[in-house]
């Protein structure tokens, strides 16, 4: 097995980009969702309500987050310095920072409501919460773990079963596997990823984003591929797509890098 591509998320649900090196850091993948729109009470917006969030392209610029808004042009995002207390999930997480300048200004012109910018800064500490995980493993504004891997093989599965829909895109990872059979993923528990070694935590349960077309924003009006990949990827947990994992150390992943997989009784 090996590394197949690789993602990562500037701003969560935004749209994601593409590279062939993904260095970890003490929350994950550097820069991954480590901005988020939130609306006036701190909660965080994501394509679950407003799919077309997916339309503005995230890019770094020597570490300077620049967004494409459409309609709106490129601006650049940085941190301010005003404090506030927001939520993902069940989580209250104190100390994030709201954005400086125009661009939460011309996403909210764009989507039509007001909305926020805000930045973890290297001081918060949110933990990822799973009855097997010993520690604290930090975790930026992703739902819930630093890490989502996926199975190419898994997805020519699903594409086999309903045609045109084998874009690993709507399922938003940030580790793409080759060389492992379908669905081969739900085993994984420990796995060298190159020189980075990941826990293998819990199945991730899909949503109504995945109904996102990715280059339009539009949603299937009929749920696909959450429809048919409900047929057989059902469980009492939810619709089965991909692993969340944690990075037991910080490293490099590359395309290409040998993907093993490790006795967790080690």
């Amino acid at each position: 097995m090996k590394i197949r591509s690789l993602f990562y998320y500037p701003v969560k649900s935004l749209a994601g980009i593409a590279t062939d090196t993904l260095t970890l850091d003490r929350f994950g993948p550097s820069y991954d969702r480590r901005w988020m729109l939130v609306d006036g009470q701190g909660q965080f917006v994501s394509q679950r309500r407003y799919p077309s969030l997916v339309r503005i392209k995230p890019a770094l610029r020597d570490g300077q987050l620049m967004l494409d808004i459409p309609g709106h042009g490129t601006l650049a995002v940085t941190q301010g310095t005003r404090e506030r207390e927001v939520t993902v999930w069940r989580d209250q997480v104190a100390g994030a920072l709201e954005a400086s300048g125009s661009a939460a200004d011309a996403i909210s012109a764009f989507l039509g409501c007001p909305v926020s910018l805000v930045y973890m800064p290297e001081t918060v500490t949110r933990p990822a919460r799973h009855e097997s995980l010993a520690g604290t493993h930090p975790v930026s504004f992703a739902d819930g773990f630093p890490l989502l891997v996926t199975s190419q093989a898994s997805l020519d599965d699903l594409a086999s079963r309903l045609p045109g829909y084998g874009d690993m895109r709507r399922f938003r990872p940030n580790v793409v596997i080759e060389g492992a059979g379908a669905w081969a993923e739900d085993q994984w528990q420990v796995m060298g990823l190159g020189d980075v070694r990941v826990r293998m935590v819990k199945p991730c349960s899909r949503c109504i984003m995945t109904t996102v077309d990715p280059d339009t924003g539009d949603r299937s009006p009929i749920g696909e591929p959450l429809k048919t990949l409900a047929s057989f990827r059902r469980t009492s947990d939810g619709v089965m797509f991909g692993v969340n994992g944690v990075h037991e150390n910080t490293g490099t992943l590359r395309v290409g890098n040998p993907v093993t997989l490790i006795d967790s009784e080690e």
